[in-house]
């Protein structure tokens, strides 16, 4: 990409055109999903797709016909885009998002964004020297009915909060090898699922640093030394955040939990209490809740088509304006959290 390019894109606020052009790198299933609702968004254009696999790229090509296909992250960079849109193995997000944006490309990147807070550092750092705009898939943020709860803790409506119970169980694994090679995944199951409640805890209540952190990890039923040398499929861990509210966090992979999944986020204060919940073991179903005692008030509830929200709100705020935003600071503060509960 040539130099004066990068220095329009830098300049630019908002982007050039009415909709921001595009670029997806890995499209598994879960970049499939996100492209097809971003295809169905309409707030973007897909022009370009790269992937190593050759029948992945035959998939991506039935929903979106007009993208060139590629075989490599420099196929895409070859490309007149926007932004990126990143959805390969953990261990390569922080070098492919420092790679995008040092060339003027804004990111959104599946969680972790990197494997560790350093790493995750990096990438925020890149994303200000470049001033583009940058964002990570944490989905559950966009289930319908969590901003009404965030609304709920932040506005004081169930008192001072003094507890929050966080659940992801997984009655199955990944089927991808390199979830299981801490080298390229950073952690096991609380990278790959307890961190979507971490930053949702996070986002929920403005608080961001755990004080007193304790964990216990296990993989296979034997329990872990930290800092982690293998992937965790097991996790029960504690911590306060800044203003003494104690949260406590369990998430596991392939746990005989009777049912596909128990996802729950509940936050318990003083005047009352609410909770994101999955229904009958869906990894799709969720309803919120606020509670007063034994009474509960439905705040949402199914059908509600949320996997991709984030992503389409990202391409909507790069279209008004690709420029850095400070919030991407918080990311680290998420990815601090699970380098304590792991050890590191």
């Amino acid at each position: 990409m040539s130099a004066v390019l990068q220095e329009t894109r830098s300049s630019q606020s908002p982007i050039g055109h009415k909709k921001p052009r595009l670029g997806f790198l890995g499209i598994g299933w879960i970049g499939r999903a996100r492209m097809q609702a971003l295809q169905e968004s309409g707030v973007a254009e897909i022009v370009a797709i790269a992937d190593a696999s050759g029948d992945a790229l035959g998939e991506a090509a039935q929903i979106v016909r007009e993208a060139s296909m590629h075989d490599s992250l420099d196929g895409l960079l070859q490309q007149d885009l926007d932004g990126m849109v990143i959805a390969t193995p953990s261990g390569a997000h922080a070098a492919q998002a420092i790679t995008a944006l040092g060339c003027g490309l804004a990111v959104f990147c599946q969680k972790p964004l990197a494997r560790t807070a350093d790493e995750t550092r990096r990438v925020i750092d890149a994303a200000r020297r470049n001033d583009r705009l940058l964002g990570v898939d944490f989905s559950y943020r966009h289930v319908n009915g969590v901003p009404r709860l965030r609304e709920l803790v932040l506005g004081g409506e169930l008192g001072e909060l003094y507890a929050i119970d966080l659940v992801f169980h997984n009655a199955y694994g990944p089927d991808k090898p390199w979830f299981y090679d801490l080298q390229q995944s950073g952690g096991g199951c609380v990278m790959d699922l307890g961190i979507h409640l971490i930053d949702l805890a996070c986002w929920i209540t403005g608080c961001t640093q755990a004080r007193n952190p304790d964990a216990q990890l296990f993989a296979r039923g034997v329990a872990l030394a930290q800092p982690i040398r293998e992937v965790e499929d097991y996790a029960s861990a504690q911590w306060r955040f800044e203003n003494g509210t104690g949260v406590r966090l369990t998430c596991s992979w392939n746990l005989p939990a009777g049912r596909d999944a128990v996802i729950g986020a509940a936050f318990y204060g003083t005047a009352g209490g609410a909770a994101l919940r999955n229904v009958d073991g869906s990894f799709h179903d969720f309803t919120v809740e606020r509670f007063d005692r034994t009474r509960r008030e439905c705040l949402a509830a199914p059908p509600d088509k949320w996997g991709g929200r984030a992503l389409v709100a990202w391409a909507r705020r790069l279209a008004r304006d690709p420029r850095f935003d400070e919030g991407a600071r918080e990311l680290i503060d998420v990815a601090a959290i699970v380098d304590a509960i792991h050890g590191r």
